[in-house]
């Protein structure tokens, strides 16, 4: 009798950031939070503006959230819980030591925005905390990693099982953390939403 193995499987993480928050994280105050950071951050908004990015992301303009506000701080601690739950279960030898969060970052996405399929170099796990999701804002799009190296297949059956599909769409709620491997290829589709999605991105590293 024939026998068919799942290899080589590609893991997603989700969960309630505030199951395991010591310190509940209050996501009405970190949406005004984060909209108040938009405001005043003017490297930032020049930053998005040079770079053709819609909305705003405080990617490239604030590299210490954490420490300019203890609502982050409380943050990065509840989020260092969920991504040692996730080492775990990938059971990866750390040899002792934690993966550290090295860059967390404020993304804003107004109606028509999206943010292009991409990678994070250099780290070791990647996610996201979604603060605000209007109805009918997209989802996160998630790329099976073999894509480039699937020659003359033939495309899957509608409905297909969930493993199977090259392209995997999650619409997270507002408290939700994904969390992925950073080799991982996802996206943001365009908002089709009139109000601005809004999240809160992040490394962590190994070191």
């Amino acid at each position: 009798m024939a026998e068919i193995s799942t290899l080589f499987v590609t893991r997603l993480y989700r969960a309630a950031l505030n199951d395991l928050a010591k310190v509940p994280v209050d996501y009405d105050e970190l949406k005004r939070t984060c909209e108040t950071f938009a405001e005043d951050d003017e490297a930032g908004q020049q930053w998005c503006e040079d770079n053709g990015y819609p909305g705003y992301t405080s990617y490239a303009s604030l590299s210490d959230l954490a420490w300019r506000s203890p609502l982050f701080a409380d943050l990065t601690k509840a989020l260092d819980k969920h991504v040692a739950a996730f080492c775990k279960a990938l059971e990866f030898d750390l040899q002792g030591k934690k993966l550290k969060c090295d860059s967390l970052w404020i993304n804003i996405l107004p109606e028509g925005g999206t943010h292009a399929s991409h990678i994070h170099p250099h780290s070791v796990i990647s996610g996201t905390t979604y603060v605000s999701m209007p109805e009918g804002t997209s989802a996160l799009k998630l790329e099976d990693p073999r894509l480039p190296m699937m020659m003359n297949a033939p495309l899957r059956k509608k409905g297909a099982d969930q493993a199977v599909r090259p392209f995997v769409y999650v619409k997270p709620l507002v408290g939700d953390v994904l969390l992925w491997e950073s080799w991982l290829r996802h996206e943001v589709p365009m908002n089709m939403a009139e109000e601005e999605r809004i999240s809160v991105s992040f490394n962590y590293n190994w070191g």
